[in-house]
């Protein structure tokens, strides 16, 4: 076998009650979709013949030096916690150090049942997998912390859902790693105090090697996270099932599963076909990870030899988020209006437009980016209440240098649309792939709106329009 991947799998060095080894299951018929050549290059793997990656990135063969495992976890689902969960769909090939010196996960998604998997079939059928290629490779083109996609294979078996039987296939993820919230809620809600020590110790060293406390390490996550999530919002994106399991001890975004990303802008926006009651509509994400943040605290605390006192220093953190989370989401937006260095007063000008957004049913991408050009009157259908908006936002831009580029740097000119994703899908379960590889060549550019990426500039038109998005398990 040519394919040559230089793994490290510390994870797989940790005690066995951080996980069960699992080798992925075989499939009848794999074949490559599409295999993720320069990230490749970045990890060092030398990649194969196209058949040989179908057979490693299908889970029929293993490569040299994989140790694949199903980690556990627990995690609050929706609100409510279910002490045990894991990777019920997926293994963990292991660990490569890329040429960055960079650690990284290569799991298999979609590889079959594991001690986990809780009466599921362990399975993945192709649109999920080709929606999270997509979209985290997108979101990784705009610059927002994300899991990777190398590899997309399809299995050669059916899979079944409420739809029906449908084309199985697998994703290969690549991640800074795999560590959640919920695998600290698992050893602390059983009670095991070594085992969480020494998984705070591993993810310390992995991803803040230089704080030193359990008090500073929840802090360093809270920033990035704070960080991540008004870099969603600044883009329109919603990650539907914001999970405790769901949030990445890295912080990264990971598990796209019913992910979506506003048009006409709604504040209140929700995709998820599982989020009944708007848990994690767009405008309440903010909100929804702070949340998450007290569950990651709460399971630190055991660490403690004082407990009172952690509880008190944990709380202050925890509850100095919401303005890390404002703070910089007014960076962002300030960079979405060409303001380099918003100030406090600048939150109205923000505030304003998106209710003039709301209330107008603008679209959230392209009003930014014709605010850049100077015709974004035509994105309202009242453009006079606009207009006196835009008066006071020129007066603002005086002494604003290069405004117009840093506008342009902050604002994607194409997104994945939640219409273009789906019309992926269902080509590609024809066959049809020539949608998808357009859709990847353009979003690979989401800041340069070319000559043929204009299309996918365009809003869906009302037959078009994504009303619901689902997960896929």
């Amino acid at each position: 076998m040519d394919i040559q991947i230089p793994f490290d799998n510390s994870y797989a060095r940790l005690p066995a009650d951080f996980f069960a080894r699992q080798a992925p299951a075989p499939v009848s018929a794999p074949a490559l979709i599409l295999v993720n050549r320069p990230l490749a290059s970045e990890l060092g793997i030398v990649l194969g013949t196209d058949a040989e990656l179908a057979q490693v990135f299908g889970g029929n063969a293993l490569p040299q030096g994989a140790e694949p495992i199903a980690q556990v976890y627990a995690g609050h689902q929706f609100g409510g916690f279910s002490p045990q969960l894991g990777d019920g769909r997926a293994v963990l090939l292991g660990e490569v150090v890329g040429r960055e010196s960079q650690r990284r996960d290569l799991q298999l998604k979609g590889s079959g049942q594991t001690p986990f998997s809780r009466g599921g079939d362990g399975r993945a059928w192709l649109g999920p997998v080709l929606r999270e290629y997509v979209v985290s490779e997108a979101m990784h083109a705009m610059g927002i912390p994300t899991t990777r996609a190398l590899a997309a294979v399809t299995t050669g078996d059916m899979v079944y859902r409420q739809e029906g039987a449908l084309p199985g296939a697998v994703l290969t993820r690549v991640a800074a790693s795999h560590l959640r919230v919920g695998t600290f809620q698992y050893f602390a809600a059983h009670g095991n105090v070594d085992a969480l020590r020494r998984l705070y110790d591993y993810a310390r060293e992995r991803h803040y090697p230089d704080v030193e406390t359990p008090g500073a390490f929840l802090r360093a996550v809270i920033a990035r996270q704070a960080t991540l999530v008004a870099r969603w919002l600044g883009i329109g994106f919603i990650h539907g099932v914001m999970n405790t399991d769901n949030t990445s001890i890295s912080g990264e975004t990971i598990d796209y599963g019913p992910c979506a990303f506003v048009d006409a802008y709604d504040a209140h926006a929700v995709y998820s076909a599982i989020d009944r009651n708007g848990r994690y509509a767009y405008d309440n994400q903010a909100n929804v990870i702070v949340w998450n943040m007290a569950q990651l605290a709460t399971a630190l605390v055991p660490l403690m030899p004082d407990q009172d006192a952690a509880i008190a220093d944990f709380t202050e953190a925890v509850h100095a988020m919401p303005d890390l989370i404002e703070a910089e989401w007014l960076r962002v937006f300030g960079a979405k209006i060409g303001i380099a260095a918003p100030r406090e007063a600048d939150r109205a000008l923000v505030v304003d437009l998106l209710a003039l957004m709301q209330t107008d049913g603008a679209d959230f991408t392209n009003t930014f980016r014709a605010l850049a050009r100077g015709d974004a009157a035509h994105e309202f259908s009242d453009p006079a209440a606009f207009t006196a908006w835009e008066a006071r936002w020129n007066a603002r831009l005086d002494g604003e240098s290069d405004w117009r580029a840093h506008m342009d740097a902050a604002n994607p000119a194409v997104i994945p649309r939640n219409h273009r994703v789906e019309q992926m899908i269902a080509a590609a379960v024809t066959g049809d792939y020539a949608p998808l590889h357009r859709l990847l060549g353009v979003l690979a550019q989401p800041f340069e709106l070319l000559a043929e990426a204009a299309e996918f500039a365009r809003v869906p038109a009302p037959q078009e329009v994504v009303r619901q998005t689902f997960c896929g398990t």
